[in-house]
Formats: structure tokens, sequence, C-alpha cells
């Protein structure tokens, strides 16, 4: 067993949350699950939830698009929740919700894009642009990191944490602040995760060659 194998991989912050928060999830999770949800009925309530927010923030009501957004986010848990209580938990249903939290990203960064061209806003719908262009790298970086054997789950700005940055400006109605957080740290953690694989990458050629 080489180095990379042996090394543990510290809990994600997204995987500490819903620890912290077990104490509501779970409730929550049988609750739905008595009044007969399935989970993809949750990812999919989610992704509406998210698009009308999308829709509402297009419209230059930021405040109201950042609540439903909100509101939104806790379906992405629950659906993991209540699939772990049916006996359900398979790698489909995994495979539907992460596409399915992808298409929420963009459809959210769509409804900024959408609000800053109709406001002839160049700096904002370019921050936009390279904002989502970095939320979807860390994504991807993980994606191939897995596929070819290694662990990517590390970097400053992981989903949790965009909508942590994202929804709250939303709310307070100034989205540009967190737009230049995320088009730089979605990025650097892009780096992160790539410079993280670079180093497994060579640990396991060194310890094959030994």
């Amino acid at each position: 067993m080489n180095i990379v194998e042996q090394e543990i991989e510290k809990p994600t912050f997204s995987d500490r949350m819903r620890v912290w928060f077990k104490w509501v999830l779970d409730p929550l999770a049988m609750l739905f699950n008595r009044l007969g949800l399935r989970p993809i009925t949750m990812t999919i309530l989610g992704l509406i939830g998210t698009s009308v927010g999308a829709l509402m923030i297009a419209r230059g009501h930021m405040t109201w698009g950042g609540v439903l957004i909100l509101l939104s986010v806790p379906f992405d848990a629950l659906d993991g929740a209540i699939a772990r209580l049916r006996g359900e938990a398979n790698d489909w249903g995994a495979f539907v919700d992460s596409v399915s939290d992808r298409y929420s990203e963009v459809v959210t960064h769509l409804g900024l894009l959408i609000f800053y061209l109709n406001r002839d806003d160049v700096l904002g719908s370019a921050l936009v642009f390279i904002s989502v262009c970095g939320s979807l790298l860390v994504s991807y970086v993980k994606a191939r990191a897995d596929a070819v054997g290694f662990k990517a789950n590390v970097g400053i700005l992981t989903r949790v944490e965009r909508y942590l940055v994202l929804a709250p400006a939303l709310v307070l109605n100034y989205p540009i602040v967190a737009l230049w957080i995320m088009a730089i740290l979605t990025n650097f953690t892009a780096l992160q995760r790539i410079m993280r694989v670079r180093r497994d990458a060579h640990r396991r050629q060194s310890n094959s060659q030994e």
C-alpha cells in the first residue's frame, strides 16, 4: 500500500456541516419520508427553488432571490438523508444529485449574468463568467481526480462555502461583493485541487519505482 492510499482524508466542510446539523436534518428527513417524498423529488424541488430564485435575481429582486436560494440549499442534504432512510442510497442517486448541483450553480449565475447584462455592467458580467467557470472547474477537477484514482476533496471554497458567500450577499443586496470573492477563490480552489493531485501523482510514481 502506498503513501497515497495510506493517507487519511480529512472530513470536508460539507461533511462537518452534515454532522453539525444532523439534529435538524434527520427529523426533517423522517418527516418528508413519512409524507412519501422520494430522494429524487427533493433534488428536483431544490433545483426548482433555485431556478425561481435565479429568475428573481435576473429581475433585480436580489433579496427575495437570495431567500429562495437559501431555502433551497437544505434540499441538497435532505435528498441524501431520505435515500439512506429508505435504503435507496446508490451511485445513480449520487450522480443525479451531483448533476443537479451543477445545474443549480449555473442557473444562479445565469440569473446574475442577465441582471448585469441588462444594466450594461461589463465588470459585473465578467465576474459572473469568471465565477461560474471557477465553480465548475472546482467540481470538474475533483471528478477527474476520482476517475484516475486520486482524492481532491480540498480547497478553500467548495460548494457549501460558495453558497455561504453568495446567498447572504444576495439577501443583503451586495452580489458584487460575493462575485469578487468567488471569482478569485473558486479558481484558487481549483488550483489547490490540481496541485493536490500533482503531489499525489508524484508520490505514487515514486512509490512504484521503489
